[in-house]
């Protein structure tokens, strides 16, 4: 809102310094700062209206130490980010960006689900909360509207070279069109099209790429989702790891968005999605400002509310800027976590058909109570996962050169 104000008194009125606006380093930087004062402020009333109305955790016995004083700490915590986000972005973006309005029916979307879910289990008393069917009906239409968008609409496009002849010369212009191409990381040549992998269907196969495309944005924003998830079981794990893959991926949204940079680095130009890094700003902001009171000992939990939704925004950030394929790297702690439950109901399953007898890979899952059933502070194991995630962050920056 604040950007249609400013453009008017910068086009209309010819007001100095009015132009600022519409610089997007200028309005990146402003939502961080903003939605860090937003969450840092108004987090800590919400806090305390979350501990007056006695809104805490109910905390299963997992026999791990510590986690008894875990129990009455106010969950819900989600909506702090969800707000601190929201509010700078509906100030400083181009509201009428097909990436911005896909980015906000997410956050909406997905904090909708994890707030019902949370809701049942504070106030029902139930602490499986929403039924795990339901949530999955809820990512997979989520997946399912992104798919869709980012398939059809007009404006989600990418930047192609094509050779024209004028008289007797050879130009090269640069259309926007219609595409369904992705990153490959550490290759030469390194887009993969979707729809070539319908091409012995016939000359018109590119008409069916949906058939491949929405089914793998589908998949992404389930798994990355749950991912999220699974992390969120200690103190700060959650949003001290999500806020590295974040800003990560503000990297790739700007380069990706700017003509000058993707020439450079020679990497695929998307048109409009530069507008996306004043809305990763925001959420950048936010989670380092929840980290304020999630760190250890948390003073509140984000619950599903916020899990949910980063772990939403994430995948469909990465699917945006097409860079989907780096997800396995940038988000190497959330497939871990899922990774290590997959690997231990399965283990477990099988030994005990095959020996009468359930056995175990780890500890515990996910892997964060493994390590604190071996005795390690949950303080130093997220010390430990962010330095991995920070590692892995600047792998996936790296990939735009490294082929």
């Amino acid at each position: 809102m604040l950007y249609y104000l400013f453009e008017y008194l910068d086009q209309t009125l010819n007001i100095p310094g009015a132009g600022v606006f519409k610089y997007i380093s200028f309005r990146s930087s402003a939502a961080l700062i903003l939605s860090l004062l937003l969450s840092l402020i108004y987090g800590k009333q919400l806090i305390n209206f979350l501990r007056s109305k006695q809104l805490g955790e109910t905390v299963r016995d997992l026999g791990l130490a510590g986690q008894s004083e875990k129990a009455g700490t106010p969950t819900m915590g989600g909506v702090i980010i969800i707000l601190s986000t929201v509010i700078p972005v509906l100030l400083l973006t181009k509201l009428e960006n097909i990436y911005i309005i896909l980015l906000l029916i997410t956050t909406l979307w997905m904090g909708t689900i994890g707030f019902i879910d949370d809701y049942i289990k504070v106030f029902k008393k139930d602490k499986q909360g929403l039924k795990g069917i339901f949530k999955v009906i809820g990512q997979v239409g989520l997946g399912l509207i992104v798919g869709c968008v980012l398939y059809f609409h007009e404006d989600v496009t990418v930047r192609k070279e094509k050779v024209e002849i004028q008289g007797t010369e050879q130009i090269v212009m640069h259309h926007p069109v219609k595409s369904t191409a992705t990153t490959i990381p550490f290759l030469k040549n390194n887009q993969l099209d979707y729809a070539d992998i319908l091409a012995w269907v016939g000359d018109d196969y590119k008409s069916y790429a949906w058939l491949i495309f929405i089914p793998i944005v589908i998949f992404i924003v389930t798994a990355i989702s749950n991912g999220a998830n699974l992390t969120d079981g200690i103190d700060g794990l959650a949003a001290g790891t999500s806020v590295i893959s974040v800003i990560a991926l503000g990297v790739f949204a700007w380069v990706s968005g700017n003509v000058i940079f993707s020439n450079y680095l020679n990497i695929m130009y998307i048109p409009n999605s530069g507008e996306m890094t004043v809305f990763i700003s925001a959420l950048a902001g936010a989670l380092i400002g929840f980290l304020w009171y999630n760190n250890y000992p948390a003073t509140v939990f984000m619950g599903d509310t916020g899990s949910l939704t980063i772990g939403a925004l994430i995948a469909v950030l990465a699917i945006a800027v097409r860079k989907e394929l780096l997800l396995p790297i940038l988000c190497g702690i959330f497939l871990a976590e899922n990774l290590s439950v997959i690997i231990q109901v399965s283990y477990f399953k099988y030994t005990k058909k095959k020996y009468g007898e359930g056995r175990r890979v780890f500890l515990m899952s996910p892997l964060h109570h493994h390590y604190q059933k071996q005795g390690m502070h949950e303080s130093k194991i997220v010390s430990r996962f962010m330095i991995v995630g920070i590692l892995l962050a600047v792998l996936a920056i790296v990939t735009l050169k490294l082929r």
